[in-house]
C-alpha cells in the first residue's frame, strides 16, 4: 500500500531534536575501533605524505568505498579541520538514518504517534549490539556503514512506493559506500520484490548466489580471522544465538498482528525478514564447518543481523505506539527516561577514560591521545612506529586507533589490522610476521627494538610507563610515553 508524507517543517525539527538527543545519550568518539581502518584513508588523500609504510592495512579497506574521497573532497571545499569535519558528517549521518526512518515509518503505520514511536525508539537504541556480530546499530564516530544503513532503510521505503529506479540508484550508491554491507540491503530489497511478485525460495537461492567457493585459507589466514569470533557463528555464545533467533521469531508475530490489523507493509516486511534471516543464518552455519570453506567467514552472513536488528526496533516502537503509548505522554517517559539513562551508562561503561563526547578542539581526557597527537605533531612524516600489538585492549586506552590520530606509520597490530586481513587474505603472510616480531612485547628491552629498527625502520616507540628506562622519551604522562630508538 502507497503512502506518502512529505517532511514538513515540525517533522525536520523533530528529526534535528532527536539527533542532538542521540549525540549527547550515544556519545561520541571519533578515533575508535574501525575508525583506525577509515580515516587514515581520508588523511592520506589530503596529504599524499603519510603512511609510507604498511599503508596496505587500511587501503584495503578504502579502496573499496567512496568513504574517504567523499570526505576528503568535502574537507578541501569547506577548508574545515579534519576533526570538525568527522564530527559535522557524524551528526549528519545520523540525521539521515533517522529521516530514512522517519520515511519508512510513514508506509507502515498511520497514526503520527506510530511513526514517532518508532524513530524515537531507534534514536534511543541508536549503540544496541547487534547478537554476535561486533556491531552497533551506528556506530558512536563516522563509519561508512553508518551512511550504508541510511541508503539501504530508504531504499527499501522506495521500493514500498513503487519508486524502483530510484531505490535500485540508491542501492547501486549504497554499494559504492560499502559493498558488503549493502549487498545484505540489495539482498532484502531483492527479496521483498519476490515476495510480493513471484516466489520467495527461488529468490533464497539467487540471493546465495554470492557464497561462491574460495580457495582454501593460509595458516596465516587463519591466525587472523580465528581473533575475530564473529565470523564463526558456530563458536557463539547461547546469548548471541537467542538474540538471533528470537528477533525471527517475535518478527513471525508482528506478521500476524499487521495481517490482522491491515497493515500490509508492515505484515510485507516482517515476513521477508523472517525468510531474509534464515536463508543468511544457513549460509552462515554451512560455511563454519568445514575448514576449507574458512576463506568464505569474510563474507559475515551474520551481519545481516544488522539490517533485521535496525528494522525490528523500528517495528518494535512502531506497534508500542500503536497499542500502548498513544498519545499518553507518562507512558513515553516511563519507556524512554530509563532506556536512554541505561543506554548512556552503557557507553559510559565502554569509554571509561575518555570524554562521553569527545568534541573537536576539546583537549583528550584519555591519556593515550596526546601521546598520539604528540607524536603527529613532533615526528616526521615518514616516521615508523612500534606499540604493543594488544595495545587497543590495554585498559583504558579505550580503543583509540594510533594511526587515525597520529598519522604516522605502524607495524601491524593485533586487533584492527587482522580485521583487514581478515578480509583480504593476500596481507596474512605480512602480518603475521610483523606480529611474531613483536612476540613478547611486554619483555621487551633496548636491544629488541633496536632489532625492529633493523628490520622495519622502526625509529619511534609508544610505551606504557614505566617502560624500558634506558631510551630517549621526549613526551611522557602519567601512564605512555614515546621514546625514539636510535
Amino acid at each position: 500500500m502507497r503512502r506518502r508524507f512529505p517532511l514538513r517543517l515540525k517533522d525536520f525539527l523533530f528529526l534535528v531534536l532527536l539527533t542532538v538527543g542521540a549525540l549527547f545519550v550515544h556519545g561520541y568518539h571519533p578515533w575508535v575501533e574501525d575508525a583506525a581502518l577509515y580515516v587514515p584513508g581520508v588523511e592520506k588523500l589530503l596529504n599524499h605524505q603519510l603512511f609510507p609504510f604498511n599503508a596496505q592495512f587500511f587501503e584495503s579497506h578504502a579502496g573499496l568505498t567512496l568513504f574517504p574521497d567523499v570526505i576528503a573532497t568535502s574537507v578541501r571545499i569547506t577548508h574545515l579541520p579534519l576533526p570538525y569535519a568527522l564530527f559535522g558528517w557524524h551528526l549528519v549521518s545520523v540525521f539521515l538514518l533517522l529521516s530514512a526512518f522517519w520515511q519508512l515509518a510513514g508506509q507502515c503505520f498511520i497514526r503520527r504517534t506510530s511513526r514517532c514511536a518508532g524513530v524515537v525508539l531507534v534514536a534511543a537504541l541508536l549503540t544496541l549490539p547487534v547478537a554476535g556480530t561486533a556491531l552497533y546499530i551506528m556506530d558512536q564516530y563516522l563509519n561508512p556503514r553508518n551512511l550504508t544503513a541510511f541508503v539501504g532503510i530508504l531504499a527499501i521505503a522506495k521500493l514500498l512506493d513503487r519508486k524502483y529506479i530510484t531505490a535500485a540508484l540508491l542501492l547501486l550508491l549504497g554499494l559504492a559506500i560499502h559493498p558488503l554491507m549493502s549487498a545484505f540491503a540489495v539482498s532484502l530489497c531483492f527479496l521483498l520484490f519476490c515476495v510480493e511478485k513471484f516466489d520467495a525460495r527461488r529468490a533464497m537461492v539467487a540471493c546465495l548466489l554470492p557464497f561462491g567457493f574460495l580457495g582454501p585459507p593460509s595458516p596465516a589466514y587463519h591466525q587472523a580471522a580465528v581473533i575475530h569470533s564473529y565470523f564463526y557463528p558456530i563458536q557463539w555464545h547461547w546469548y548471541e544465538w537467542l538474540g538471533a533467533i528470537a528477533p525471527i521469531a517475535i518478527l513471525c508475530w508482528f506478521s500476524r498482528i499487521a495481517r490482522s490489523r491491515q497493515m500490509w507493509n508492515l505484515e510485507l516486511i516482517s515476513r521477508t525478514l523472517v525468510l531474509y534471516q534464515t536463508m543468511f543464518t544457513i549460509a552462515a552455519l554451512t560455511i563454519s564447518v568445514p575448514a576449507r570453506f574458512e576463506s568464505l567467514a569474510r563474507l559475515q552472513p551474520m551481519r545481516s543481523l544488522h539490517l533485521l536488528y535496525i528494522l525490528f526496533v523500528l517495528f518494535s516502537g512502531g506497534l508500542l505506539g500503536e497499542f500502548v503509548l498513544k498519545d499518553r505522554w507518562w507512558r513515553w517517559m516511563a519507556l524512554f527516561l530509563p532506556l536512554c539513562l541505561g543506554m548512556f551508562y552503557a557507553q559510559r561503561t565502554l569509554f571509561p577514560a575518555s570524554a562521553h563526547i569527545e568534541w573537536p578542539g576539546a583537549r583528550p581526557r584519555n591519556p593515550w591521545v596526546p601521546a598520539f597527537e604528540w607524536a603527529r605533531d613532533n615526528t616526521p612524516p615518514d616516521a615508523i612506529f612500534a606499540l604493543d600489538p594488544y595495545y587497543t585492549d590495554v585498559p583504558g586506552e579505550d580503543e583509540n586507533g594510533f594511526r587515525a590520530i597520529a598519522q604516522r606509520s605502524m607495524l601491524a597490530d593485533a586487533i584492527t589490522d587482522s580485521g583487514a586481513v581478515a578480509m583480504f587474505p593476500p596481507l596474512a603472510e605480512e602480518w603475521l610476521a610483523q606480529i611474531q616480531a613483536q612476540s613478547g612485547w611486554q619483555q621487551f628491552r633496548t636491544q629488541d627494538f633496536r632489532r625492529l629498527a633493523l628490520q622495519y625502520g622502526v625509529s619511534w616507540i609508544v610505551l606504557q610507563q614505566p617502560g624500558v628506562t634506558d631510551l630517549q622519551c621526549p613526551y611522557q604522562n602519567q601512564t605512555v610515553k614515546v621514546c625514539r630508538v636510535n
